[in-house]
Formats: C-alpha cells, sequence, structure tokens
C-alpha cells in the first residue's frame, strides 16, 4: 500500500520535542526523514532519560537503547554533519536541493549565520517548505528570550489555569507548548504547504512560534475574556476542578477516579447510582451546598478501590476513568483492543515496543512501524554516497571532523 507522502524528503535539523516528534509523524505518513545531527550532538544534549531521572546514572548502552525506543527517531536515518564549515555545508546544499521540506528549531538568526536559512535554500530550491520552530517567533521583543515549554504555557496563561485548589501552579510535563502548540501545529502546517505547492508549484516559509500554539489552544477561554470580560478561576470553573461533577477523586487504595459528569444525565446517573438523587438539582451549586456534595463525594469515593469504583460505574452511563500511573496505560484493555503498542525487530535489542500514532489509523498501513530509530550519525555513509561521494572522500571529511 502506498504511503499518504510516499517520495516526500524531509531533513530535519530539530532537536529535542517539537521538531522530531513532527517530522515522526511526517515519517509515519511515509515521508523519508533524515535528520542532520551536529558530530558532537551527545556531549552538548542529554538524553531523555536523563532529563526525566536526573539523579541516576545511564551507560552508553542505555542510550543507545533509548535511540532505538523513543517513538520520535523512528522512521528516521541520520547524517552528522558540521554546518560551521563549508564543506558541510555543501553537503547540507546538495541534500536540501533534492529534499520537500525542512524543520528547523535553532534560535532565530542561527541559520542566516550558518547561511542555511529559507532565503539561501529556497534560491537552490524554489519548491522547499521550511518550517521554523520557535518558542516566541522570528521576530518581536522576545525573539531572542530563551525559553521551554513552561515558559510558554505561562505566558499563554494556560498554566495560571493548572494548578492546586489553593491556586499554585502545577507543571503538566510538556504536553502543551512543546507537542499540542507545536508538533501537532507544525505538522498542519506542512500539510498545508504541501497542498499549496501542488496548486501554485511554489514552496513556503512557515514561522511557527510555541506559545502561539498554546494561546490557540487557549482560544475558548480567551474568547470569553473578550466578550465578557471574565477570566476563570481555579477554585471556580468547571473544567479546572471547582465543580463536583468534573473532578478527581482518591480511592480506598489511594488511587484516583476521574468523574467528567458535565451534561445533566450523566450527573443524574451519577447521583442516581451512588442513591444520593437528591443532589440532582444542585449540579452547579454554590456555597454550602456544592461543600456538602463534595464532602459526601469525597468520602464516598474513600470508601472502595479505584478498580472497584470503575467497574460499579462503567455500565451505568457515569463519566468515569481510572487514574493511571504511567506502568497501567499499555496494560488497558482498551489501548490493547486499539493496538496503540507496536512493536519492530532490531538487530541489537531484538523485539522493540512502541507507542503508534494515531495516524496509522489514517494511512491503514499493514506494516505500521517500518524502521526504528538510529543512532546519531549511524547513516552518514549511506547518504554520503547516496549524494556521489567516494569512500576517500568521506574519510577525508570524517578527519576534518566535518561529519
Amino acid at each position: 500500500m502506498r504511503l499518504p507522502l510516499e517520495g516526500v524528503k524531509v531533513l530535519d535539523l530539530s532537536q529535542r520535542g517539537p521538531g522530531p516528534f513532527c517530522t515522526m509523524m511526517l515519517g509515519d505518513l511515509g515521508a523519508e526523514v533524515t535528520k542532520i545531527e551536529p558530530p558532537a550532538f551527545r556531549e552538548g544534549f542529554p538524553s531523555f532519560s536523563t532529563v526525566m531521572f536526573p539523579s541516576q546514572q545511564f551507560s552508553e548502552e542505555d542510550i543507545e537503547r533509548e535511540y532505538v525506543f523513543l517513538p520520535s527517531n523512528r522512521h528516521k536515518k541520520s547524517i552528522c554533519l558540521n554546518l560551521r564549515y563549508p564543506e558541510g555545508k555543501e553537503i547540507f546544499y546538495k541534500l536540501a536541493s533534492r529534499s520537500d521540506i525542512i524543520v528547523e528549531s535553532f534560535r532565530p538568526g542561527v541559520t542566516k549565520r550558518l547561511a542555511i536559512d529559507y532565503p539561501t535554500i529556497s534560491k537552490l530550491n524554489p519548491k522547499i517548505i521550511y518550517c521554523s520552530i520557535t518558542g516566541y517567533g522570528q521576530d518581536g521583543p522576545y525573539q531572542d528570550l530563551p525559553g521551554h515549554d513552561i515558559n510558554y504555557i505561562a505566558l499563554s496563561g494556560a498554566l495560571s489555569l493548572i494548578s492546586t485548589a489553593e491556586g499554585t501552579p502545577v507543571i503538566p510535563l510538556n504536553l502543551l507548548g512543546d507537542y499540542a502548540g507545536g508538533s501537532l501545529y507544525a505538522l498542519a502546517a506542512i500539510l498545508a504547504a504541501l497542498l499549496v505547492r501542488e496548486k501554485e508549484g511554489k514552496g513556503s516559509y512557515i514561522d511557527l512560534a510555541l506559545v502561539e500554539g498554546v494561546i490557540a489552544l487557549m482560544s475558548p477561554i480567551i474568547a470569553l475574556f473578550l466578550c465578557h470580560g471574565l477570566i476563570p478561576q481555579r477554585t471556580e470553573s468547571l473544567l479546572t476542578g471547582g465543580m463536583p461533577c468534573y473532578n478527581i477523586y482518591q480511592t480506598k487504595d489511594n488511587k484516583y477516579v476521574a468523574i467528567g459528569c458535565i451534561e445533566r444525565h450523566f450527573w443524574e446517573n451519577l447521583c442516581q447510582a451512588l442513591g444520593r438523587e437528591d443532589f440532582i438539582p444542585y449540579q452547579f451549586a454554590d456555597g454550602d451546598k456544592k461543600r456538602e456534595i463534595f464532602t459526601f463525594l469525597q468520602t464516598t469515593f474513600r470508601r472502595k478501590t479505584r478498580d472497584e469504583w470503575f467497574n460499579e460505574l462503567k455500565d451505568k452511563q457515569v463519566c468515569i476513568s481510572k487514574v493511571y500511573t504511567i506502568d497501567e496505560v499499555c496494560h488497558d484493555p482498551q489501548v490493547v483492543r486499539r493496538e496503540l503498542v507496536e512493536s519492530a525487530k532490531h538487530p541489537k535489542f531484538g523485539q522493540v515496543k512502541q507507542l503508534g500514532t494515531p495516524l496509522f489509523r489514517l494511512i491503514r498501513a499493514p506494516e505500521k512501524i517500518r524502521s526504528l530509530g538510529s543512532f546519531p550519525g549511524q547513516n552518514t555513509s549511506e547518504i554520503l554516497f547516496s549524494l556521489g561521494y567516494s569512500e576517500p572522500e568521506i574519510q577525508s571529511l570524517q578527519k576534518k571532523g566535518i561529519i
């Protein structure tokens, strides 16, 4: 079966989070993705495992294994290339001339200094689609301000609404800024640019700012402020834990269930299942009544375990789910039935399991994970041979530290 982006060539200059996840999805859709990594990549950037578990020690083989297991590396080849050398630039220009898409995540101005920016590349390849992913965009007073996910969700207002009952902001991993505000918007923009090129025959430049992606995700909340001048409060808003019908409750085994009974009939089902039909008219009550319902639900859910509550309420049309820890997710029967965990054979590490992508349901590929991640520089010689470089030339480039 032919994949939607089969034949499309992508150069991935990005590092960390948004760009690699975006190019992973392009690869999932069939694109041929080549990662351009600096020769000293591992020395300058910590692995994801050391970011998540900074107190633990990881061996060289642990890091190599991680490159294979991380989904953001799959369906990609890797070439280590020093773009500060003229010979390195020449290799990049040859790759860019035959590519369709470039994704980069340097700070504004870096690609221009390296002479690999869109104006330079578009002269070599007018049909190139060039996507720059940065924190704040290519212009504006914050364009040179460094940042990470926490900074972008802070500026967007999202962090102020993700907090404890006391109002202290809680950091929600790097899901909102990097992946939702970054990777998904970048993918949508690139696919749209491919359609534009199909119609008009020309490439595009995409200036994608992560903070703008998060602000866009906040559009329903910001719309209420622009319309009514209202600012949701953590302890009052329905969707931020201000109401009993949409909240998280601790259970007997010190685990949690999530209740999402926003619609009236779901709330009625919950009240009836718990024998408190008298609470039905007070779904969105305030003051003493709200406190009474909160107290009842908190006390009631502590009487049984998480799984007991789920099994009891799931068939009564109540919006309930278990709050899983990471080790539980992949074993859930719904996740198993939908085959979200895929596996592929690796010559060194054997069967490697990875989370798939919802895009696989679109493309209906018989073999979903076609190739696992490459270690930095693993495909350097292969790629250079395809560009016409000889073995002596490759060895010379290696001695000079260019590859």
